[in-house]
């Protein structure tokens, strides 16, 4: 199978326009940039995929070796890209997606020109002075409601990542993404996703980067935008009015405005 089928790439925009790549986060799919996403296509040559194990993707094509780390999905983005021959490459990434970038970034600095990385945390987990926005308990009793009951995490915590109850349609539309994911290829992921620690592989990456931190996000909080910022050499952190963690889906203009500006 190849690449292209793999991880459900699609293709859109303008042929031989530079590339965008879309990266989406934990529990969801492609679909989560469908409101931004449309918005490039007359400038650029929009590229969207699933990372294996999610909405179309080959579910067989999951290895939970090769995804024990953030590293075998950074891989996955550089074989699309070799795939496809995409050089100067504006990636786009989503929640941990954002770290699959920065890895992807280290390890191929020529072939990517911009990161627009939308909420990144490079560890959930408070250590030291660094803020993370969990203590390990935490982390651990959100892991283990996980794996005792997938769809019940799911429809409580929906809802709480999204973080718009004025809005509820939202809440239950990533809801239903988490109930979509096979829940064993799903559990893996946020095991490797919130036990991860990528702070060193910030100092790695030179790629220019804008980190957009929403407000009131209880997945990655404005200490961790920072952060981020403050490591990632020539970075720029742009605050959104856009609460909760998916502007991707309940703010969509004020996200496409932020990333054309700093395009």
């Amino acid at each position: 199978m190849s690449v292209i089928e793999r991880n459900n790439v699609k293709l859109s925009g303008q042929v031989g326009g530079q590339p965008m790549l879309f990266a989406h986060g934990f529990g969801c799919d492609q679909n989560m940039w469908r409101h931004v996403a449309p918005a490039f296509e007359d400038d650029h040559r929009v590229v969207l995929f699933d990372h294996v194990g999610a909405g179309g993707s080959d579910l067989s094509a999951y290895d939970r070796a090769k995804y024990s780390s953030l590293q075998g999905y950074a891989d996955d983005v550089l074989e699309i890209c070799r795939e496809l021959e995409l050089r100067d490459v504006i990636f786009v990434g989503h929640s941990v997606s954002s770290m699959v970038g920065v890895l992807a970034a280290a390890q191929e600095p020529d072939r990517f020109a911009r990161l627009v990385l939308v909420g990144p945390s490079p560890r959930y987990i408070d250590e030291g002075d660094y803020v993370g926005g969990f203590q390990q308990e935490d982390i651990e009793g959100l892991l283990d409601s996980l794996d005792s009951n997938y769809l019940g995490w799911s429809h409580q915590f929906g809802p709480v990542i999204m973080g718009r109850p004025d809005r509820p349609e939202l809440g239950e539309e990533l809801t239903n993404s988490f109930c979509r994911t096979d829940p064993e290829i799903a559990r893996h992921f946020a095991h490797v996703t919130f036990t991860s620690d990528n702070r060193a592989d910030l100092e790695r990456v030179r790629t220019p980067a804008l980190v957009l931190q929403c407000s009131d996000d209880v997945i990655a909080p404005t200490a961790v935008g920072e952060y981020v910022h403050a490591h990632l050499a020539g970075s720029e952190l742009v605050f959104l009015d856009a609460t909760g963690h998916c502007p991707n889906l309940s703010a969509p203009d004020e996200t496409i405005a932020a990333i054309r500006a700093f395009l």
